[in-house]
């Protein structure tokens, strides 16, 4: 095991030691790219996460006879509300941290960075 950590501290050492010379905007981009991603995806999960909750729904009233069919329905519809809850709430959470810590979405990350002597 201590080999195997050396052996992983010798390839990363490099990377700790010249990680001020990576392209910053580099890091901008990708940050970006990864916005984009949240951005799109947000609402698809949260619709997914309704249409999850309508289906238990679906299930609860459409199998009314059926006792087992029917818990089965509200413990669907109960996980579907717990997804939509949370979903909401984490992103009720970073909109209230976004304001109160005066951040701005689609701001720009300035990395400091030190002058490289050549």
């Amino acid at each position: 095991m201590k080999k195997i950590t050396a052996l992983v501290v010798s390839f990363l050492l490099p990377v700790v030691t010249f990680a001020q010379v990576v392209n910053a905007g580099y890091a901008d981009s990708l940050i970006a790219l990864a916005n984009r991603w949240i951005n799109t995806l947000t609402p698809l999960v949260i619709g997914a996460a309704m249409l999850f909750f309508l289906y238990g729904l679906m299930k609860f009233v459409l199998n009314s006879g059926n006792e087992d069919a029917k818990d089965e329905g509200k413990r669907i519809m109960i996980w579907g509300i717990i997804a939509l809850f949370v979903m909401v709430s984490v992103w009720g959470l970073v909109r209230l941290l976004n304001q109160e810590t005066g951040i701005s979405a689609g701001g720009t990350i300035s990395i400091p960075s030190v002058p490289i002597p050549r």
